[in-house]
């Protein structure tokens, strides 16, 4: 077992230095920092790119109370209790982060925008570890996994490792929530913090478009951070919902069985309407 784990992450390795051979180097481009809106409200630049980043200081404190205050969340495992505090400690960080770089935006303040994020998305991946493959091995992968979140930020003038930390997650969560089996009830909620991510980088790449849209009332980058504030939402909504799994089986699984019985039934109306038509139509003798 601890060979195939070596045996993974070599693998893992392997992949990211051919990536970084074979694929050219991503400069940070200096127009993204050109967003749409920069009114000043109350004296704050870029007002509502700033205190929209609120949402996550709020959740992620809130995360960190019910995480620790008489184990509100049934966190059953130790690398689970580790793993959701390192998640809100990045959410709340996001706030700080992002609204220090949204008051002045520049190269030099993004990193301290994109550093709590990575240490959300990489705990994520440490706690799907925990749950739905091995505890130990999800326990002792939180600090790698960080660590190089952090080293794809600080160390590199290249997008591409960040963009790995950060897309990679967006693909295997969802993929890992289907095809898993859980250890725990309400796993959709992760499906819906997928899709509420996936909705804030289309809101993200269309910041100009909904800021003209909206005649000028706010902006795609103001409701991205509304729409990302939404995804520790859900998945404390999750963990404050959900119980132990006693028969744990993947939701693909579950998928399969519903539209079975869904079938099923069909089958059994359409065979019911059918008989009846049929007698319906029978003329007495």
């Amino acid at each position: 077992m601890r060979n195939r784990s070596v045996y993974a992450w070599a693998v893992a390795l392997v992949c990211f230095l051919v990536l970084m051979i074979v694929t050219p180097a991503i400069p940070q481009s200096q127009e993204y920092h050109n967003f749409a809106d920069h009114r000043t409200f109350f004296g704050i630049p870029n007002a509502l790119n700033v205190i929209s980043n609120f949402p996550f200081l709020v959740i992620g404190l809130i995360g960190l109370v019910l995480c620790h205050h008489g184990n509100y969340f049934r966190l059953s495992l130790q690398g689970e209790l580790w793993g959701w505090t390192c998640f809100y400690v990045g959410v709340a960080a996001v706030a700080v982060g992002s609204s220090y770089y949204h008051l002045k935006p520049d190269d030099a303040r993004l990193v301290w925008d994109r550093l709590p994020m990575t240490v959300a998305f990489t705990s994520i991946i440490a706690i799907f570890i925990i749950e739905r493959i091995d505890e130990r091995k999800g326990m002792i992968s939180i600090i790698p996994l960080i660590l190089a979140g952090i080293i794809s930020i600080v160390f590199f003038d290249d997008l591409r490792p960040y963009a790995l930390i950060q897309f990679v997650p967006c693909i295997a969560i969802p993929l890992m929530a289907i095809l898993l089996p859980p250890m725990y009830t309400h796993s959709t909620y992760w499906l819906w913090a997928a899709g509420s991510y996936l909705l804030a980088k289309v809101l993200e790449a269309t910041d100009e478009v909904i800021y003209e849209w909206t005649h000028h009332i706010v902006s795609g980058h103001t409701l991205k951070h509304l729409c990302a504030a939404m995804v520790p939402v859900f998945l404390t909504f999750m963990l404050a919902k959900r119980t132990v799994e006693p028969e744990r089986q993947s939701l693909l699984k579950t998928w399969r069985v519903s539209w079975t019985k869904f079938r099923e039934g069909n089958s059994k109306v359409e065979s019911y309407t059918y008989s009846y038509s049929n007698v319906q139509t029978v003329e007495p003798q």
